[in-house]
């Protein structure tokens, strides 16, 4: 039996104070247990973001109860790891040097990294290596294609062991063929690590090939709809996309995010 990693109990969250606050979130109550790949999906501006947010620590709820690893969540967490749908690259740093980047500001690799600089730009190197950025490692964003800028991105957020994964929108502004390739990466980057991965995406076809459970998000202000379990077997290919299996799946979270609730 797997372990409960992430716990929310009766969740809301506002953005603002008093009379004119802005509730995003109410009444959302989830699990996510370690090793699960979930996906999150909803209409725009349901929440999904903010409950990223919320589980990360970057923003306290308004009410109910909120834990990681059986710990309530006061603050940022250390243990995730972030990848957004811009890949956010400093432009004058190599691709090494950005993945680089979270081992300087979290400990305890923040007070070895200047005596251990080539133990740590190995293991960066290798990181980067294994999702298909060989020959890469030195070179500049700009000197990169989105595709290999999102695999740096995740790179960067997987260099300090985080977790939990948090990827808001990450193949969203890729074309159709770079965004599959990519989630063939995560496909193999979460088998092998065991990570904790929790995805926001709009693309249902992303949700039901990558995640084990995909919960469906309502309209503002976002309750979880429904909570669907994707029993198809792994390890996936992208064949399967193309059978009645998957498509059902789709069609079924496609009717809930386009009915009216």
């Amino acid at each position: 039996m797997q372990d409960v990693l992430v716990e929310l109990d009766q969740i809301a969250l506002a953005y603002g104070k008093g009379a004119q606050a802005t509730k995003a979130i109410e009444d959302v109550s989830l699990t996510i247990q370690k090793g699960e790949f979930i996906a999150v999906v909803g209409p725009s501006g349901c929440g999904k973001s903010s409950l990223m947010k919320l589980i990360s620590g970057l923003h306290p709820p308004f009410s109910g109860k909120l834990a990681v690893d059986g710990q309530p969540v006061k603050g940022p967490l250390k243990s995730v790891g972030m990848a957004f749908q811009a890949s956010n690259l400093l432009p004058w740093r190599t691709c090494v040097d950005n993945v680089l980047l979270p081992l300087e500001i979290v400990q305890p690799h923040r007070s070895r990294i200047r005596s251990e600089r080539a133990a740590y730009r190995q293991k960066a190197t290798q990181l980067l290596e294994s999702v298909g950025l060989t020959g890469f490692t030195e070179k500049f964003p700009w000197q990169l294609s989105g595709g290999m800028q999102q695999r740096a991105s995740i790179c960067r957020a997987l260099i300090h062991e985080p977790e939990i994964l948090m990827l808001d929108e990450p193949f969203g502004a890729l074309d159709a063929f770079t965004r599959e390739e990519l989630w063939c990466t995560l496909r193999d980057i979460q088998a092998q690590r065991k990570v904790t991965v929790m995805l926001v995406t709009h693309d249902l076809r992303e949700a039901v090939f990558l995640a084990d459970t995909v919960y469906v998000m309502s309209n503002r202000p976002g309750r979880i709809l429904k909570k669907c379990s994707v029993t198809l077997a792994r390890p996936r290919d992208l064949e399967v996309t193309y059978t009645q299996e998957f498509q059902e799946i789709v069609h079924e979270l496609r009717s809930l995010i386009g009915g009216k609730h």
